[in-house]
């Protein structure tokens, strides 16, 4: 669950095994699908959600029945990707000529032959 399992602590459950859902985190989940780059599939997975419910939410905040907190001043941490290290070239093929020898530092020589 990682990020967000100090919310999902918070969200009671009830017998039939839904869960009930504040408006306060309704409208922090919908904040979160906002965010430049986010999803609504990426959030909903990350509470457990499936994307529809979120999609529902996100509609009724466009309705004015749940009220958004305010993103102004909301610090992220910027994300610096760097660049990929270089493949290692490939090992030779054993097996190029068709036969290939193991040695061991005892002095045993395996042969080997390409089926």
């Amino acid at each position: 669950m990682g990020v967000t399992s100090e919310f999902l602590a918070k969200v009671p459950g009830r017998a039939n095994g839904k869960r009930t859902w504040s408006r306060e985190l309704k409208a922090r989940i919908v904040a979160e699908t906002l965010i430049e780059g986010e999803t609504v599939n990426a959030v909903a997975k990350r509470y457990e959600l499936i994307p529809s419910t979120v999609s529902d939410w996100r509609r009724m905040a466009r309705q004015g029945k749940l009220v958004l907190p305010n993103l102004e001043g909301m610090d992220f941490v910027p994300v610096e990707i760097e660049a990929l290290a270089p493949v290692a070239e490939a090992l030779p093929n054993p097996f190029e000529n068709g036969s290939a020898k193991v040695g061991h530092g005892s002095g045993v020589i395996i042969s080997l032959r390409a089926a």
